[in-house]
This record gives C-alpha cells, structure tokens and sequence, in this order.
C-alpha cells in the first residue's frame, strides 16, 4: 500500500525587477491598445508609483515603452487634451531610464500653446504645474495657487462627510505640494486633521484605494497614519487574487491594487509581492461589505434624537447596526484620538 503525500509547496515569487518587468509588460501590452486613453491611465499611474517611489527598472523592462516613446511628440500634437497623462510618461520613462530628451521638447510645446490655461481646477493647474517644473519650465504665474489647495484642504467639515471626490482632491494636494514627497507641502493643522478624516470615511467605507491615498498623503505630510489603518491596508494588499489569461475582463480592482502596494512602499516594506506570470492579467481585492452606508441610514433614521456626542451615539445606534457594521465603526473609534471631533460633523446634528 502507497501512501501519497501532498506537499502544499508555496507559490514562487520573483524578484523585484522580474515583478515589475511582468507589470510592465502586462500594461504596456496586455491589457489595453495604446490609442485607449485608460491606456495612458493605466501606464501613467504605475509608472508613476515605480518613479517616485525609486523602484528598480532594467533597461530591458522598459524596452516595451519604446513605440510609445517614439511617437510620443506627435501624439501630444493630435491629442493635446491627453498633455497631463503625455507629459507623465514621457517624464517618468525618462527619469526610469529610458534614454532620450523628448519630455523637454514636449513640456515646451505644452508651454508654448499655453495648454495649463485650459484647465478649469486649480487641482489640474497644480498638476500641471508639478509635471512641467520638472524639466525647468513654469507653467502659469499663479501667485494664489498654493494658498487656495492649502485652504481648500484646512476647511475639515468638509472631510467629516462621505464625498470621495473631495477625499481624493484632497491627497491629491499632499501629492503635488510635496513633490510626491520630496519636500513638505506645509499644510496646516487643519489640513492633516482634513487627512484623517478623510481616513476615518474611508475605513469607515472599508475603501482601500482612499484609505491607502490617505496614509500617503498623511507620511508625505509627516504624519504617521494610525497602526490599525496601516495594518488593514497591508492585509488587504496580501490578499488580492490575480488571474491571468488572454480574456479575463478588464473591469477589475487594478487601481487599488497599485495605490496599496504604493502605501507599502511609502511605509517601507516590500511591493507587489505577487507571483505574476506575465502576459494579460486582472487584480481582484476580496469585496467587504461597507459599513458606512448601513451606519448613515441608522442616523437618519433617529432624527431628532442625533447628537453630535459621539458616547451618546454610540449606545443609541449599536442595537440598530448589523454586528459587521458595529465593529468596524467601533475599530474606527478605536484608531483615532480625533474621532469625537470628526463624529460631531459626521452626525449632522443640531443644525438649523
């Protein structure tokens, strides 16, 4: 009689530069057609992360950019609506490596048909600003800009309330005041407890991609997030399923994906530690259910008895929540010394 003996032998995982080759090579290549403007998304976000975070790019790696970067001129000519993601990866690909001065041709093209003039938000102006700076050119005179992205982000009700796009206006001007964190983007006090409210919604949300934007834009502001935030975000980003073949479908979880393993980087460990295989893939975190909706509705429904005390509120709502909802709003409290502060605008109580 024989008996079999099943070893359960771990997944191999490669090293850094092979892991990022096979990302590479799966968005430049795999996934969307270059004339796809998520095309340009996709490839300027990871580039992104990898520049700014001095991930180690062969040569070899970045081979698959080259017929990108050859016409890369002229389709800032025919597309210059595209010039943020255009000027993005032809910066990046040449601060990676890629050897070639098209970016400072293409910045002073930006320059001269004034194409930061188009844009409406001072967001996008700053954006603009951050990209085109980098090859020594000054966007716009705008004495003020700073000022208002730094106002913007000290008015702190606004963080107190569910609005993503608000929450990500908001790392995004940690991101382009600091340089990506090459310098202090000097937000007030009330602009890093404008972060960790946001953080608070977002774990709330149980929204990984946010709360991971959030303790970025917290590190690149100096501020060390809370331990719970950090460990959650590390538990998630272990646990993304990555499923390759040529026609997995694309409507995927890529973008959290990349921006959790940008905050391991932030906090210093190690990055997409994944086996990948190359060729076309999807990246899938394992859906929670939220609590902040179920949490909202049970303090609409009190009405009149909302307090903005959080120790009051907690005992009025806790019989109403599901247990899941109770204990991710308990671990909430748990992570912050500000949640009362944050609860009394949360609780949209009072007003007249």
């Amino acid at each position: 009689m024989t008996n079999v003996v099943a070893l359960n032998v771990p997944t191999r995982i490669l090293p850094l530069e092979a892991r990022v080759a096979a990302l590479l090579g799966c968005f430049s290549q795999s996934r969307r057609i270059g004339e796809d403007v998520f095309w340009l998304k996709e490839n300027a976000e990871l580039l992104n992360i990898l520049e700014c975070t001095g991930q180690p790019v062969s040569s070899q790696s970045l081979q698959v950019y080259e017929g990108f970067y050859e016409q890369a001129e002229k389709r800032l000519q025919f597309f210059p609506q595209y010039y943020r993601f255009l000027l993005s990866l032809a910066l990046d690909l040449e601060d990676l490596g890629m050897p070639g001065d098209k970016a400072q041709r293409m910045v002073d093209f930006a320059k001269s048909e004034r194409l930061p003039m188009a844009e409406l938000s001072d967001l996008q102006r700053a954006e603009a600003r951050r990209l085109m700076i980098r090859r020594g050119v000054e966007s716009v005179k705008d004495a003020g800009l700073d000022d208002r992205l730094r106002n913007f982000a000290a008015r702190t009700r606004t963080f107190t309330l569910p609005n993503k796009k608000a929450a990500y206006e908001l790392t995004h001007i940690s991101f382009y005041l600091s340089e990506y964190g090459r310098r202090d983007p000097k937000l007030s006090v009330e602009g890093k407890l404008s972060l960790h409210f946001a953080g608070l919604t977002a774990f709330l949300d149980q929204n990984a991609d946010l709360l991971a934007e959030v303790c970025i834009a917290l590190r690149y502001a100096s501020v060390v997030p809370p331990t719970i935030w950090t460990d959650w975000l590390e538990g998630e980003t272990v646990g993304f399923e990555i499923d390759e073949g040529d026609h997995v479908p694309l409507n995927d979880d890529y973008h959290e994906f990349l921006v959790c393993n940008w905050h391991q980087a932030v906090a210093g460990s190690s990055i997409f530690r994944k086996s990948f295989g190359g060729g076309r893939m999807r990246f899938d975190r394992h859906q929670r259910p939220t609590a902040l909706r179920e949490i909202s509705q049970v303090m609409l429904s009190l009405d009149d008895a909302r307090s903005t005390d959080w120790e009051v509120m907690r005992h009025r709502m806790a019989p109403q929540l599901s247990p899941e909802a109770r204990d991710v709003l308990d671990i909430a409290a748990e992570s912050s010394s500000d949640f009362g502060a944050f609860f009394e605008g949360f609780a949209r109580a009072g007003r007249a």
